[in-house]
């Protein structure tokens, strides 16, 4: 399966969230929403990741949302890499691309909640660090496969890295196939995008990165879905407020919100759900149309 690239002539490729932090996304709605997906539009499903947060584990819930499509590419935007063993996990995404047919696309970075790490038993002083090895660690199990399977994505699978600061740019130019920006306006994706390519350049990285990014929307309730986005983002204290504002509620404001990513380069935009309701995904199916 050829790795995601550049932007297709068309524009952005969207892809679309699972429910599996939001209230009322149950194991049966979870698959209700990804059959309805792969039926759609989408190119892709992605999830979240919290360890301390009532919602489903990333990688066991694109298991299921494998199960049960065979078009749509399976994202995380993002696990929490440090969180995790890097074998246990190489040995997870392995099992998870080829039970999905070489679908996996696997968006790490190092996660900001504190109390995750605490949970965890992992050391959040060198969390960049820990995520840099991890990265190089899984890319060597992929290649001999001593840990199997091996995937069956030549190389592993798709990989892309977030994070906003230099180290991470670096750490995504040195280690993935590309960058995964996590929300805001287009013009934040823009510059984030821009420092990604500058890092690519100077680790003489040939070829162009894989661009992908992440909005959060709801065409059902507006209300219900700013008290989740002020809940699941209440660890960022007053920015919680800032992110729900950009919380997409009309046609228009997602159709802005399409446009200006393609035009700043994003290779797929993946809208994320403030609400659980499966209904949403024939709605935005509906003005991604």
């Amino acid at each position: 399966m050829t790795r995601p690239g550049k932007r297709e002539r068309s524009g952005v490729r969207i892809g679309i969230g699972l429910p599996t932090s939001t209230p009322g996304g149950s194991g049966e709605v979870l698959l209700d929403w990804a059959r309805r997906a792969d039926a759609g539009p989408f190119t892709s499903v992605g999830v979240v990741d919290r360890l301390v947060y009532d919602s489903h584990d990333p990688l066991v819930a694109l298991t299921a949302a494998a199960a049960v499509t065979s078009r749509v590419r399976l994202c995380t935007m993002v696990v929490i890499g440090p969180l995790r063993r890097s074998a246990v996990l190489a040995k997870q995404a392995a099992s998870l691309d080829v039970l999905s047919g070489g679908r996996l696309v696997l968006g790490l970075s190092i996660g900001a909640r504190r109390d995750d790490y605490q949970v965890a038993g992992a050391d959040w002083g060198n969390r960049g660090r820990d995520l840099s090895a991890q990265l190089a660690a899984m890319r060597a199990i992929w290649a001999d496969p001593q840990v199997g399977p091996a995937p069956l994505q030549e190389g592993g699978p798709t990989v892309l890295v977030g994070g906003g600061s230099g180290a991470s740019f670096l750490r995504a130019a040195r280690h993935a196939d590309g960058y995964v920006h996590g929300g805001g306006p287009p013009r934040a994706f823009a510059s984030a995008a821009d420092r990604l390519r500058a890092a690519w350049a100077e680790v003489g990285r040939p070829g162009e990165p894989a661009l992908w990014a992440q909005s959060y929307f709801t065409l059902t309730d507006a209300d219900a879905g700013a008290e989740y986005m002020r809940d699941y983002y209440a660890f960022t204290g007053g920015f919680a407020e800032r992110i729900t504002a950009g919380l997409l509620t009309t046609p228009e404001a997602i159709r802005e919100q399409i446009r200006g990513y393609a035009d700043a380069g994003c290779d797929e935009l993946v809208l994320l759900p403030a609400t659980s309701d499966p209904a949403e995904v024939d709605r935005l199916a509906d003005v991604v149309r």
